[in-house]
């Protein structure tokens, strides 16, 4: 009796441990608890249409544009028209992305998600929402 109530003990340990660690992995992304308003979003994005903010790519997102053939006017072209997908933002260590998605001058349904920081808005990823491209090693 006493050696199965130390094996049930071991095994609610374990299911403890590895739900911390879910939990706690590092540059894990959270779904945000407090909703972003539309106007904060349209700030940070109006204050870049009036030129005092200036576009950042990471490499990911210049690697992934460059795979999925969208090109910095489109970039540009969702980031004035594009619609907020409040279902994939996502709130990490570096701060809140938002994923706008819309329709480019080519007819390509996209999603971009951008980054707002202090004096730049990074775009973190460029994703073609209707044809899955295949790329090299963008990590």
């Amino acid at each position: 009796m006493k050696n199965k109530n130390v094996s049930y003990l071991i095994l609610l340990i374990a299911a403890l441990f590895l739900f911390w660690i879910k939990n706690n992995q590092r540059g894990k992304s959270k779904k945000i608890t407090e909703r972003v308003t539309v106007e904060n979003v349209t700030d940070a994005y109006t204050q870049l249409r009036e030129g005092n903010k200036t576009i950042k790519y990471s490499r990911h997102a210049k690697c992934r544009m460059d795979c999925r053939h969208i090109d910095e006017s489109e970039i540009k072209e969702i980031l004035e028209t594009g619609l907020i997908n409040y279902n994939k933002e996502q709130e990490t260590e570096k701060g809140i992305t938002y994923p706008l998605e819309g329709t480019t001058h080519d007819g390509q349904h996209v999603r971009i998600v951008f980054a707002p920081h202090q004096n730049e808005i990074t775009v973190v990823t460029a994703i073609d929402l209707d044809t899955n491209w295949p790329c090299g090693n963008c990590n």
